[in-house]
C-alpha cells in the first residue's frame, strides 16, 4: 500500500512539472516573440529617431501591435482566453475536438449528430473566446460568434455568447443577419436547449417579448405578415398552448 501511495505521489510530481515545462516554453517562446518584435520595430523606426533626433510624439503607427492571434493560458499552462481574427487553435478546447465532442455529448444526441451535423457547425470566430478549465467555451464576444453545439443558427450573428458548464448555450445578446433583414435578439435559454425568455425586434416583422414553457407568451407587436399574427396586424398580448390560441388581447386601434 505504501509503494502505491509513494507511486502517486512520483506520478503528481512529474504531472506538475510537466505543466512547468510546457509554461515555461509558452512563457519562452511568448518573450521571443515580443523581443523580435520590438527589435523589428526599431530598426524601421524613422531615420530621425534611429539618429537620437527627439520628437515630441511617436507616430501613431509606432504605437499599434500587430497580431494575428493571441492565447493566454492559466497557472497550470491550460489555454483559458483565445483572441485573434480568426481566433487561433487551441488543444484544450472541447468544440474542436471531435473525440471529446462524441465522448461528452454525443450521448445525448442520434448518431446523426456527430455523423452529420455537428461538422457543419461553426466554431470559428473573430474576437474573443474564454474557455473554463475543462475547455468549454464559456463566453464568446465577436463577428460572428459561434454556433451553438446544437445546431447552426439561422444567420451570422455579432454580439455577446454565455454558456453553461458544459458548454451549451444559455444567454446571448446579439445582432443576426437573416438573409439580409437583421434581427437584434436579448435571449435567455432553459437547461432543456430552448429559449425560455426572448426580446427580439425584427426588421419590418414581430417586436416584442416572449416566454415559452408549457404555454407560450408574446407581449408586442406583429405586422399581418408574421407567425405571431396570422393573418392580421397584432398589438397586444397572445397566450398559446399545444391546443392552439388560448388567449388574445389586442389593443385597438
Amino acid at each position: 500500500m505504501d509503494e502505491g501511495r509513494e507511486e502517486a505521489r512520483v506520478e503528481a510530481r512529474l504531472r506538475r512539472l510537466e505543466r512547468q515545462v510546457a509554461w515555461q516554453r509558452r512563457t519562452g517562446v511568448l518573450l521571443l516573440t515580443a523581443g523580435i518584435t520590438l527589435f523589428a520595430v526599431m530598426a524601421a523606426g524613422p531615420p530621425a529617431l534611429l539618429r537620437g533626433a527627439a520628437q515630441d510624439a511617436p507616430a501613431a503607427e509606432d504605437q499599434v501591435l500587430r497580431a494575428r492571434g493571441l492565447i493566454i493560458v492559466d497557472e497550470e499552462g491550460r489555454e483559458r482566453i483565445l483572441i485573434g481574427a480568426p481566433i487561433p487553435d487551441a488543444e484544450n478546447r472541447v468544440r474542436t475536438d471531435i473525440v471529446r465532442v462524441e465522448d461528452i455529448w454525443g450521448p445525448r444526441f442520434p448518431r446523426a449528430y456527430i455523423d452529420e451535423y455537428y461538422p457543419t457547425y461553426r466554431h470559428r470566430m473573430h474576437g474573443m473566446l474564454v474557455l473554463d478549465e475543462n475547455g468549454f467555451d464559456r463566453i464568446a464576444v465577436g463577428d460572428s460568434v459561434p454556433d451553438p453545439n446544437i445546431g447552426q443558427r439561422i444567420g451570422p450573428a455579432s454580439g455577446l455568447l454565455i454558456n453553461d458548464g458544459e458548454g451549451f448555450e444559455r444567454s446571448g445578446y446579439g445582432l443576426l443577419d437573416v438573409d439580409g433583414v437583421y434581427r437584434v435578439v436579448l435571449g435567455l435559454d432553459g437547461d432543456d436547449g430552448r429559449e425560455g425568455v426572448v426580446l427580439s425586434l425584427h426588421d419590418g416583422g414581430p417586436r416584442g417579448l416572449t416566454i415559452s414553457g408549457d404555454a407560450s407568451i408574446f407581449l408586442g407587436a406583429a405586422p399581418e405578415s408574421t407567425y405571431v399574427a396570422r393573418g392580421e396586424a397584432f398589438s397586444g398580448l397572445l397566450m398559446e398552448t399545444e391546443a392552439g390560441v388560448a388567449h388574445r388581447l389586442k389593443i385597438e386601434e
